[in-house]
């Protein structure tokens, strides 16, 4: 087990003033270089001394990669947009209010200050045996401490594991795949690369040591959403221990289109319960054409949670899962919309 000295190991500091000066720095040092966004994560690493790069690349100099602008009738959010600033903006108050509510449920005021959107949809798992240096398989061992009759697994996955049981910890990447959003990642030969904000997250039975498809040498610069759910019914809550500054338990973002009390259509996500958000897609098209009620609700619920496999203290995440599906399909208090 590794030692906490909380002091970060020597590194050389890069502050590129352009996204392809970032990219030309990445593709030079390689494996030997880390990113850096807000800083929140990658600190954690360093200072816990298990990631030691000989370079770090601060992003934060890089104008080009912040702020929220309309694009094509939807909005553009470059990567290092601080967190309060998408909360704060009009546009995605006003069309876009469950990624408000998602950004802001994030950590606490101090660290969405600090903390990106880019960051958010990209930090690393916080699985505690991973993170203090275990040799597991995310790491590149032959073993999943948390997956073991002895372990402390309360908030590890009970939907798609694959040897690792670690989770997404991500508050907005559920919000931005209930909106449709595309994630745009760039190449040091200055190419760009659309996906679905869906497909940007990958579990460990595509590669067990990574959480995203970005490649080595590419930088996320933009999210793209579309202006197709501007102003659905939204549905975003967030379970956890504590209410500032914690990670999920669960949460989970909707947006819906309804004709009277009748569901129209919606994208239904989930995370925190899989090392990848999860889409819903069997309980979407079951809601379609039904109305907004109690049995609907509770029919979705028992869909959702179908093939959980919870571990020895995690098995309250299976109620839990279901009950905020039910919630988000029947709603509670005032729906979010535009």
């Amino acid at each position: 087990m590794a030692v906490i000295r909380d002091v970060m190991p020597a590194f050389e500091l890069l502050q590129p003033t352009s996204t392809a000066d970032a990219l030309t720095l990445l593709g030079r040092y390689g494996s030997d270089a880390w990113i850096l966004a807000g800083g929140l994560d990658s600190f954690d690493w360093l200072k816990d001394r298990i990631k030691r790069p000989r370079y770090v690349i601060d992003l934060s100099g890089i104008d080009e990669l912040k702020g929220v602008r309309e694009r094509n009738g939807g909005v553009e959010i470059g990567a290092m947009t601080t967190l309060t600033d998408v909360v704060r903006h009009p546009i995605v108050r006003d069309r876009y209010a469950i990624l408000m509510d998602a950004a802001e449920s994030a950590a606490s005021p101090q660290i969405r200050n600090q903390g990106t959107i880019g960051g958010n949809v990209s930090q690393d798992t916080r699985c505690w045996y991973y993170r203090a240096g275990w040799s597991c398989y995310r790491a590149g061992g032959n073993i999943c401490y948390a997956d073991t009759p002895e372990s402390i697994n309360r908030e590890h996955a009970i939907l798609g594991a694959d040897r690792c049981v670690a989770v997404n910890p991500s508050d907005t990447a559920p919000a931005l795949i209930a909106l449709d959003a595309e994630m745009v990642l760039r190449s040091a030969s200055g190419d760009d690369r659309v996906v679905d904000a869906e497909d940007y997250f990958i579990g460990p039975g595509t590669d067990i040591t990574r959480m995203t498809v970005l490649r080595p040498g590419e930088l996320l610069t933009a999210i793209r959403i579309p202006g197709d759910w501007a102003g659905a019914r939204f549905y975003f809550e967030k379970v956890r221990d504590r209410q500032v500054w914690d990670f999920p338990l669960v949460n989970v973002a909707s947006a819906m289109v309804t004709s009277g009390e009748t569901i129209q259509n919606m994208r239904l996500v989930v995370n925190a319960v899989a090392a990848r958000p999860l889409r819903l897609v069997n309980v979407e098209q079951f809601v379609k054409g039904k109305p907004r009620n109690d049995q609907t609700a509770d029919a979705a619920g028992e869909m959702a949670i179908e093939g959980a496999q919870p571990l020895r203290f995690n098995a309250y995440k299976v109620p839990l899962m279901r009950n905020l599906v039910k919630r988000a399909i029947r709603g509670v208090g005032e729906w979010a919309t535009s």
